[in-house]
């Protein structure tokens, strides 16, 4: 288990951006993207740091972004510090496992969604207007039933406050139908694909997100990929449809919180036992994933 980290301030760069879960630095043409402990829940920061949350988002969105070369392009070009810029050598233990090179890309503003199962926002659709995203769904689907077909869904990308779900309609009005169009097809390529590598190892990704830039023509896709934070993911061995599953993310954290009495600030203080689950849970979904213990 390494040291958690809080922020990536033994850096001596300006920060590009210090996020809820990553701190970005600016290289010129390139970004150093260094993962760390925070964790947020309801759009609150805890105090409280979860042990290697960043090497396990970190690791597994590297191990995506090489799985998926052939179906989509992404930023990534090393996780390896030795191939970092010669004035970060001083640091690469610190950042051995919890940071990447990418290219640094203008991205396009919006989120690409995927839903394969009926699970949150798209379920209290489904509930009201009997559609996911803009498609009829048949009746009485239950709450995590598979849907008949993955649907690609789409939001505004928000610096503050919730993201802006979008039609299809006003994501071509945006962006243009043929940028649109590929975003969907891209989005549904991966996630047809991950999701068949997951089943083989036991877990359903109900549904994850997206983000994508547009460099020379080409759609490449960047941020994060298919992790905890950014996925519904799910053991398949406890799957039973028609109540909430059983997420590798902060799920646990989330359904603790809601047994608490507090109005979402300041946070509430996070026990000892309540961190360890949490982490491991992370740590579970990395070994799954991509095979391998944590170092």
């Amino acid at each position: 288990m390494s040291e958690p980290i809080k922020t990536a301030d033994f850096i001596p760069l300006p920060p590009l951006k210090r996020g809820k879960v990553r701190d970005l630095f600016d290289l010129g043409n390139l970004l150093l993207i260094v993962s760390t402990e925070w964790i947020s829940a309801f759009d609150v920061v805890f105090d409280e740091l979860i042990p290697d949350k960043g090497i396990v988002l970190n690791g597994i969105s590297a191990f995506w972004f090489e799985k998926t070369r052939l179906i989509a392009d992404n930023h990534l070009i090393s996780t390896d510090p030795a191939d970092y810029p010669p004035e970060l050598g001083s640091y690469r233990n610190r950042l051995q496992g919890r940071s990447m090179l990418v290219e640094k890309l203008r991205m396009l503003p919006c989120e690409c969604i995927v839903r394969g199962y009926l699970e949150g926002s798209a379920q209290k659709k489904y509930r009201q207007y009997g559609i996911v995203g803009s498609l009829p769904m048949p009746p009485c689907l239950r709450q995590a039933d598979r849907l008949p077909q993955p649907v690609f869904t789409h939001s505004t990308k928000e610096e503050t406050g919730h993201d802006v779900n979008l039609s299809f309609e006003t994501l071509k009005d945006r962006i243009g139908s043929e940028l649109a169009e590929a975003l969907r097809g891209k989005s549904l390529a991966l996630y047809r694909f991950a999701s068949d590598y997951a089943e083989e190892r036991g877990l359903i990704i109900a549904d994850t997100k997206f983000e994508f830039s547009l460099s020379d023509g080409r759609l490449k896709v960047a941020d994060e990929l298919l992790t905890p934070d950014s996925s519904r993911i799910w053991d398949r061995a406890d799957y039973v449809p028609g109540r909430a599953q059983k997420s590798f993310d902060k799920q646990y954290l989330r359904d603790w919180l809601e047994t608490q009495d507090w109005d979402k600030n300041p946070p509430p203080h996070l026990s000892e036992d309540v961190i360890m689950e949490t982490a491991r849970k992370y740590r579970e979904a990395y070994r799954r994933i991509t095979g391998q213990e944590l170092a």
